[in-house]
């Protein structure tokens, strides 16, 4: 914590600002995570047969909740890239403004929405809040981080997230069994409105983009561009890949929990994930400025793939709180040094629409795991799920070390610690 106390006292008082925010932010989202899958069954009017021009589709319970939760990552993909250009063109704080009104009014409107159809509307709208918030938040802390210690501060500034993932499924859990679901709600909008007003305290110096920079921010072939690039289109690939996983895990764990009968309360599996994640997150910003972000990124996508591994084959409390441990060392060694590649790769003038992309592919898989893999839920079961869930983390292993450099050795002497990034902008 040094590098903090060593800033002045304006980057101090915002960075604070910021992380009081982020914190209520995912206290907010992740209250409702236990809950959410559940509330998708209550509403639920059983299976479903939809008929349309000769053709009939069966729509059972786990596809519905696979549907709804993945509705979710559909607002993300839709928003991502306009809000990420909205945070270049305009400012950080517009996209964070936006995020915290969308996730303070989101779970109001789940009080009132008692259908399948509404309650898919409501999470792709519901999704916004993590489009705009994520990207004006992660942009506004490398403004706010001296270039050496980008990846320290980036550390320290993402444990919002482990510390509301901690918090927020034991409130959400407590919350709905002792006051019902409408309680659980009215607390999860509370916070996202104090979330808000944190946020509108933070002064940013930004000044928008001018010349030939406002028109390199956003140029309509500039998202292709990015999206073909080996520097930022393979993290592009990486994060579509463990989006996919995160999908799976997250739509099918509660269902999973419940189908398992392991005398094991979910709120542990997340508390685990979330102190893991904390810890890691306080050891490897430091080191990656130091190593590089390469070999971080490597071991975080081989826990990715033990932890789900673990679940498959998971009858026991324990093996349970250790796919939970595995899990959490690898989202909060990813995310972190996902963000800090994207931002050594990248000028300050398009990193909102770099991160759009990037992160983007992480949205798209989560979009396209609920919904996708909810029909293999029936014929596969969900240990199936989760075996196929490891596979994406090693076929993202194999990418990223073959493919995340300028070419094959490059890329296996980054990916191991042993080279320097190639594609960082001087």
């Amino acid at each position: 914590m040094k590098v903090f106390f060593a800033l002045d006292r304006d980057r101090q008082r915002n960075l604070l600002l910021l992380f009081g925010s982020g914190l209520l932010f995912w206290l907010s989202i992740t209250s409702l995570l236990p809950v959410l899958p559940a509330y998708v069954q209550y509403v639920s009017p059983g299976d479903m047969v939809l008929q349309g021009w000769g053709w009939n589709l069966f729509l059972s319970v786990e596809s519905q909740v696979g549907l709804v939760m993945g509705c979710f990552a559909l607002g993300l993909l839709v928003f991502r890239s306009p809000l990420g250009q909205l945070a270049d063109r305009r400012g950080r704080k517009w996209a964070i403004t936006i995020g915290a009104v969308v996730v303070g009014a989101a779970p109001l409107g789940y009080i009132y929405t008692e259908s399948i159809p509404l309650l898919m509307a409501l999470r792709a709208f519901h999704g916004i809040s993590i489009a705009a918030f994520t990207t004006g938040y992660s942009a506004l802390v490398v403004d706010l981080s001296p270039v050496q210690y980008r990846g320290q501060l980036l550390g320290y500034m993402s444990l919002v997230t482990p510390i509301g993932m901690s918090i927020g499924p034991a409130v959400g859990g407590y919350m709905s069994e002792s006051g019902g679901y409408r309680l659980l709600f009215f607390v999860a909008a509370i916070a996202g409105f104090l979330a808000l007003f944190l946020a509108s305290w933070v002064q940013e110096d930004f000044q928008a983009p001018v010349g030939d920079r406002a028109f390199q921010s956003a140029p309509k072939g500039r998202f292709w561009q990015i999206l073909k690039s080996r520097s930022l289109g393979i993290p592009a690939v990486v994060m579509l890949l463990v989006g996919l996983l995160f999908g799976t895990l997250t739509t099918f764990l509660p269902l999973y929990f419940r189908a398992s009968g392991v005398d094991l309360n979910i709120g542990l599996f997340y508390t685990g994930a979330a102190i893991a994640s904390f810890l890691v997150r306080l050891l490897t910003g430091t080191a990656s400025d130091r190593y590089g972000r390469g070999v971080f990124i490597s071991l975080s996508l081989a826990c990715y793939g033990v932890s789900m591994i673990l679940l498959a084959i998971a009858q026991t409390g324990v093996t349970f709180l250790g796919a939970a441990i595995l899990e959490g060392c690898g989202g909060g060694i990813l995310i972190p040094m996902a963000i800090a590649l994207m931002s050594d790769r990248s000028y300050s003038h398009e990193r909102g629409l770099v991160y759009a992309i990037c992160i983007g592919g992480f949205d798209l898989g989560i979009a396209l795991a609920g919904p996708g893999l909810g029909f293999l839920a029936n014929s596969i079961g969900y240990r199936g799920l989760y075996g196929l869930a490891s596979s994406f983390a090693w076929l993202a292993l194999l990418v990223f070390m073959t493919q995340g450099g300028k070419n094959l050795l490059h890329s296996w002497r980054f990916a191991t610690g042993r080279a320097k990034d190639c594609f960082a902008v001087k």
